[in-house]
């Protein structure tokens, strides 16, 4: 059966040891001046600066680029008003829910150009490719490049298991389990 291509960014699955996820997320802002839009499920970065909003101080995050070292997994936007929207639209305030245990696994599903991950690429590190999220379900456009798994200590993410389910084979658009390598809570390791 065909892997569905259903690519929706990382998704918090279970801790490296095993222990399932706990739901626990820290409270980031992204200021006004920022001009991406931020979907659930895309990794976000520190920025070095905060905001203050109601007596409490949040530190700042954008949405991550390749390369850069992330601090999390961006699983829900704290609403505004009550209409607000799922994501973080690009230019406001918002406070972002992000998943920046350097220990959590996540669920990603692998763009397949250039060819498919294989078994035995368990443990190498790859990089991920950002794309634009969904404006009406608000998910992350995110997938692993599985053109770049190698063992370079400076990619990404870590691949740490397939996803063993009836609906995932390994081949085109298969799901992974992944950890950040390039976290800014932990130290990067090289793949093997």
């Amino acid at each position: 059966m065909a892997n569905p291509n259903v690519a929706s960014g990382l998704k918090p699955v279970k801790n490296v040891s095993g222990a399932p996820q706990s739901g626990a997320a820290r409270v980031y802002s992204v200021p006004s001046s920022d001009g991406t839009a931020i979907f659930i499920g895309d990794a976000v970065k520190l920025v070095g600066t905060g905001q203050t909003i109601n007596g409490v101080t949040f530190a700042d995050v954008a949405q991550a680029a390749t390369g850069d070292v992330m601090v999390g997994v961006v699983v829900g936007v704290l609403p505004d008003t009550r209409d607000s929207l799922t994501y973080r639209a690009a230019s406001t305030q918002r406070l972002l829910l992000v998943v920046d245990d350097p220990d959590a696994l996540f669920e990603i599903q692998e763009d397949s150009v250039g060819g498919s991950l294989a078994a035995n690429d368990l443990g190498q590190n790859a990089s991920l490719i950002v794309a634009s999220g969904s404006t009406v379900t608000g998910l992350s456009g995110t997938m692993l490049d599985s053109s770049t798994h190698a063992t370079t200590n400076t990619l990404d993410l870590k691949i740490v298991a397939f996803v063993n389910r009836p609906d995932n084979d390994i081949g085109t658009n298969a799901k992974w389990h992944v950890r950040i390598n390039r976290h800014a809570y932990a130290n990067q390791i090289a793949g093997v």
